[in-house]
């Protein structure tokens, strides 16, 4: 895997090269700034981009943007949002503009290299990658609609699971069923959402955005 890891903080970005290169993964580029982080991918086209939120010059959401930017522009590179971070909104721009192959995890969860390289691994496969902290304070948060109080506690957590991109043979196995024990309740799922089968859309993210959606994390950047 092919690597580019872009974050303003040097100890950083050289600490996960290291620790990255020591698993046999490939560090094609190491910038601190979302202009060269852009250029860098245009130049190396890596597998996958390790990308912070807030980098210079203003240090607001100049990641997150370039994120987003590289998944329009080269679909076959994946994005891993690394950030101090824990707002939904930043995740839910990400997801609802690329719903695959990109993600969003907390820096501070990432306390083990496989944590972080199994993440990656899902990306570059064409998954989404949720951050369980993320998806854990939304699910406390106020009054869902209508049609997710229609599932039932097994549902929620089968959605759960979804919601941090796991798949149905990892679902299975984190709930002790089998796996079309997990296939019945994702079908249900998709029905009690009322998200029809569509050749356009998948279903899976559409389910995952209408759960983690709520009135504080739609308002994403701008």
């Amino acid at each position: 895997m092919r690597v580019v890891i872009a974050d303003d903080e040097v100890l950083l970005r050289e600490g996960l090269a290291r620790l990255l290169q020591e698993v046999g993964l490939t560090v094609v580029g190491l910038v601190g700034d979302a202009a060269t982080l852009l250029r860098c991918v245009a130049l190396e086209r890596p597998d996958i981009a390790l990308v912070d939120v807030r980098m210079p010059p203003t240090q607001t959401t100049e990641g997150l943007t370039a994120a987003v930017r590289i998944r329009s522009s080269y679909p076959r590179v994946g994005v891993l949002v690394l950030s101090h971070h824990l707002d939904a909104g930043y995740a839910m721009h990400l997801l609802k503009a690329h719903p695959t192959a990109s993600g969003y995890l907390l820096k501070e969860r990432v306390s083990h290299v496989q944590v972080l390289v199994d993440a990656m691994n899902r990306i570059v496969a064409g998954e989404s990658v949720v951050d369980p902290t993320i998806v854990a304070r939304l699910l406390h948060r106020g009054p869902r609609r209508a049609h997710l109080d229609r599932l039932s506690a097994r549902e929620r957590d089968v959605m759960t699971l979804m919601a941090e991109g796991r798949s149905n043979a990892n679902i299975a196995a984190s709930l002790a069923v089998s796996a079309k024990t997990v296939e019945r309740h994702v079908s249900v799922i998709f029905a009690k959402l009322q998200l029809d089968e569509s050749v356009d859309d998948n279903r899976r993210v559409l389910a995952v955005l209408t759960w983690l959606r709520s009135p504080s994390s739609e308002a994403g950047p701008a």
